[in-house]
């Protein structure tokens, strides 16, 4: 595999990412299993590895912490902080108290002393971003952080983080990790473009759209809810909604996109990210060996204009089939009390 400067960062870094969310509880719970799928990657040609400490409740990370013994440094170890863990107040979040704590525990489940590329899961609206960046910065001039980065951030907010950055003398945001497949390009109107203007690295998440560019979810048949992705987010594929038969519709015709380049439906959904100039590197992330082996074979297929021309008709560009599971929603959205004036000065008007 040809590798690609991660973010002007100087690491570089192989087209695919072998990423760890289906290692432990949630997925594979056979940990050697994890350990021989981790270094059949490696073998393979992927020197970039990506986990985080909520998977699997920090399962994961001690999963990829025994597979890179030995082996660590020829790899690119990524991990994120954000989400809880545990219960009660200042146990997640983008907080110096929590991001300072927190990276302890993902260097000792990962048995090393430094992450090569710490992110910021999500946004945390309860912390000014100064907060975090400045954390950050000083775990970098420690040394137990190469580089740091930023997970599913709108376009504005990874913009402010870097006016901010520039404005207080702060490191910035060098990646930014934002999903992106074949069903959900709604990235490519804002984040990749200024992904790419920044000089940024884009590592992509969810290729295979939560399972629907596996060619095991087809139009016409019955889905099998009882094992894999549905089981997780069972609404994602309630056979009566409108944006599952819109799923459904548009496989049926990248199907025969695939068919006629000669690939597979999931080959050409882990290729079709890597065309896009801004992206670095493509996240892929197996449960199982076989899983890994059919990915993979996707690293040989190369997409055409013609081809990328039959996907835009069915997919326009800038345009989601569904909303990416796990993408972040701005609180503007999903509080009401940020959206409707109060009752009062309502009826005053």
């Amino acid at each position: 595999m040809r590798h690609r400067v991660l973010g002007g960062t100087g690491m570089e870094v192989s087209p695919y990412c072998l990423g760890t969310m289906m290692f432990g509880s949630v997925g594979n719970r056979d940990h050697d299993d994890c350990v021989r799928i981790t270094h059949a990657a490696l073998d393979a040609g992927i020197n970039f590895v990506d986990t985080a400490d909520m998977y699997s409740a920090g399962e994961s990370e001690t999963i990829v912490g025994k597979a890179l013994k030995g082996r660590r440094d020829d790899v690119v170890l990524a991990t994120k902080v954000y989400f809880p863990m545990g219960d009660g107040p200042n146990r997640g979040g983008g907080s110096r108290r929590w991001i300072v704590h927190e990276v302890e525990e993902s260097l000792r489940r990962l048995q090393t002393d430094r992450i090569d590329l710490y992110q910021v899961h999500r946004r945390d609206h309860t912390t000014d971003i100064e907060e975090t960046l400045s954390a950050l910065t000083d775990l970098v001039r420690q040394g137990k952080i190469r580089a740091f980065g930023c997970s599913t951030f709108p376009s504005d907010e990874v913009v402010e983080a870097h006016h901010v950055a520039e404005r207080r003398g702060l490191m910035r945001f060098r990646t930014e990790q934002p999903p992106y497949s074949l069903l959900a390009r709604g990235v490519e109107r804002h984040v990749l473009p200024v992904v790419q203007r920044l000089g940024m690295g884009a590592l992509t998440w969810s290729p295979l759209a939560s399972g629907f560019l596996t060619g095991r979810y087809r139009k016409g048949q019955a889905l099998d809810l009882s094992t894999g992705r549905p089981t997780l987010n069972p609404n994602r594929f309630d056979p009566s909604s409108p944006l599952t038969a819109a799923k459904l519709e548009a496989v049926e015709k990248l199907v025969d996109v695939a068919a006629e380049v000669g690939c597979s439906l999931p080959e050409l959904a882990v290729a079709f990210p890597l065309a896009h100039p801004a992206v670095t590197s493509v996240i892929i992330g197996p449960r199982t060996m076989e899983q890994l082996r059919n990915t993979l074979a996707g690293a040989s297929v190369a997409l055409d204009d013609a081809v990328l021309d039959r996907i835009d008709e069915i997919v326009p560009p800038g345009t989601d089939v569904y909303p990416p599971d796990g993408a972040w929603t701005p609180p503007s959205l999903t509080e009401q009390a940020r959206r409707r004036r109060p009752a009062a000065a309502r009826s005053a008007a």
